[in-house]
């Protein structure tokens, strides 16, 4: 876990001194990082009562083809290329804006695997 509050230091460099100790609400969780295999999903409580699911595992994707509009299921292949982090090609890690190889051809990550629990993609060929 990772705080992810507001720094104890300012842009020079100075402390500031908090008005308060930290908070449970302020602490982050690991990233999904979710992979090419078989499809598993783990649903996580957040704040609030609400639930996310997150996609540890995914071999199929929700294709869309921009020309006539359809969304078809395909199966992915690998990772071709990730903006994010380019670690991320070679570990074939799905996330948003990567492209990915499936059996209709190269598409990219519209939906966000490890917060929404899907993969949704466009073709771009």
């Amino acid at each position: 876990m990772r705080w992810q509050g507001s720094s104890r230091r300012t842009v020079t460099g100075g402390k500031v001194t908090s008005s308060r100790g930290k908070r449970k609400f302020e602490i982050g969780r690991e990233s999904a990082d979710t992979r090419i295999s078989e499809t598993k999903r783990k649903n996580i409580s957040t704040r609030g009562g609400n639930r996310k699911v997150r996609l540890l595992q995914c071999d199929v994707a929700n294709v869309t083809n921009p020309k006539d509009g359809k969304t078809v299921p395909a199966t992915i292949e690998n990772v071709i290329g990730n903006d994010a982090n380019k670690h991320y090609i070679r570990r074939n890690i799905l996330t948003k804006g990567s492209v990915i190889k499936t059996s209709l051809g190269l598409a990219k990550v519209t939906s966000r695997p490890g917060q929404e629990g899907v993969v949704n993609a466009v073709l771009t060929e």
